[in-house]
């Protein structure tokens, strides 16, 4: 997640599909929604629904705190297309598949569609009185004007530092506000979430929040060019209609056609393109995949991790863990624009000291002494972890990620400089295998976003 116009968008499963109650004081351990899932089925005509049975947490499914890799409701399914899995957040999650490789399956997306399995982020709810304020305290963003069923990209941050727990994205619907936050961080956001509830309830007892984690719900991201036009096929004729008007960071309730599954459908994503968040309930999450493949198998391909990394880092866009940290701020992450009008008025959020301050002038105090930039290198890819230096040799900053380009056909990375050495255009090294290779700061995103925006509002 990184501009202000590439928010990764991300949504619950349709209301209607109950999600289990965490209980609070074991939040690292919440309990599980889930119902049969029948792998058989391919076709959705043949979906119905299926009671809701509470049941513990199952180590096939969900990855514990022994670390044994857990399972997306998917993982038969990736298995059947030849997948190959890696190690991805607590999960065992496709990298690739045996029909496209890394590079093929990238510029598939770009040109036609592609479909990802996210179903390893973790997703909540927050309801009662006191949610929008609750989660006003945990992030910068705000929440009170924010539309139904409209998302915002944000962060949760530490209270003193105001570094950044983790990114997430907020949607209000309507008698909720959904939050999904990485799938890596899944221990210590529960952690965090769980310590930062308890203090709430002591200091504001007549403000209720009813926290809900939804483990196991269906999620995948269906992007690229062909996009709209291949979920289109697999909606009722109604379900269809409304989706021409669906708009970027807008999201809808829809229906597969001929059953009476309901799905909610997200416009936005993680790649660029033009695409769409579906979370999908979890007894028909394997079918409805597979539908949305064989009603276009010359448009859709799976696509894995890999592809996923290269598409987001041409799109700007952040990885926790790499390009963001516990360590740094929103505004260092140059992420200051998810700062809503009034919370820089008012603040009122966790490290709001800090960071409203950062967002001052340089001759009022203010400022940051390093930025997140993007990079295009000459020579050979610079990759994590790599030094950016200056033309005495001073070491000046670190790349964060980076890969070669498929589309641009150029070396591209990220990473933190010294403010100061961050407008565009400047010229660097970075050091790559004790060798210094030409570097040039350069804008992010590295191409152009493709979202499907409402149009501009006519000038009066």
């Amino acid at each position: 997640m990184a501009s202000k116009r590439a928010v990764q968008v991300l949504r619950p499963t349709v209301n209607g599909f109950k999600a289990s109650s965490v209980n609070i004081q074991r939040a690292v351990k919440p309990q599980i929604t889930t119902r049969n899932l029948s792998t058989g089925i391919v076709r959705p005509r043949k979906l119905t629904r299926v009671p809701t049975t509470q049941i513990r947490r199952a180590s096939s499914a969900v990855p514990t705190s022994e670390g044994q890799l857990g399972r997306t409701g998917l993982y038969e399914l990736h298995a059947k297309h030849g997948a190959k899995f890696v190690p991805f957040g607590g999960y065992e999650m496709p990298v690739q598949y045996s029909d496209l490789s890394i590079v093929d399956s990238h510029n598939w997306t770009r040109e036609k569609a592609s479909l990802f399995d996210v179903g390893h982020m973790v997703q909540h709810d927050f309801s009662g009185p006191g949610a929008q304020a609750f989660l006003e305290r945990l992030t910068p963003s705000s929440l009170s004007t924010l539309s139904e069923n409209h998302s915002t990209l944000s962060t949760l941050l530490h209270p003193e530092t105001g570094g950044i727990v983790d990114d997430t994205v907020i949607t209000r619907l309507p008698n909720s506000f959904y939050v999904v936050t990485n799938a890596g961080c899944r221990e210590k956001d529960l952690a965090y979430l769980t310590e930062q509830l308890d203090g709430w309830r002591k200091e504001h007892p007549d403000q209720t929040v009813e926290w809900k984690v939804r483990d196991n719900q269906g999620l995948v991201a269906l992007q690229g060019p062909l996009a709209a036009t291949v979920l289109e096929r697999v909606l009722s004729e109604q379900s269809a209609g409304a989706l021409k008007t669906l708009y970027f960071g807008q999201c809808m309730p829809g229906t597969i056609k001929g059953t009476d599954v309901e799905v909610l459908i997200s416009r936005g994503g993680y790649t660029g393109e033009d695409g769409f968040e579906i979370s999908i309930p979890p007894s028909a999450t394997e079918a409805v995949t597979q539908f949305l493949l064989d009603s276009a198998k010359d448009e859709l391909r799976l696509a894995g991790l890999g592809a996923r990394d290269t598409l987001r880092l041409e799109a700007g866009m952040c990885l926790y863990g790499h390009d963001l940290d516990d360590t740094t701020t929103p505004v260092e992450a140059g992420l200051s624009w998810i700062i809503g009008k009034d919370r820089r008025a008012k603040g009122g959020f966790h490290g709001d000291s800090i960071i409203l301050q950062q967002l001052k002038k340089k001759s009022e105090g203010g400022g940051v002494t390093r930025r997140r930039v993007g990079l295009t290198v000459e020579g050979a890819p610079a990759r994590e972890g790599a030094e950016i230096v200056n033309e005495a040799g001073e070491k000046i900053g670190n790349i964060t990620s980076g890969c070669p380009s498929p589309t641009m056909k150029k070396n591209i990375s990220m990473g933190y400089i010294k403010d100061g050495s961050h407008k565009s255009g400047t010229e660097v090294q970075v050091v790559v295998r004790g060798k210094k290779r030409k570097a040039t700061v350069t804008k992010m995103p590295f191409i152009g976003s493709k979202y499907f925006k409402a149009p501009a509002p006519e000038p009066k």
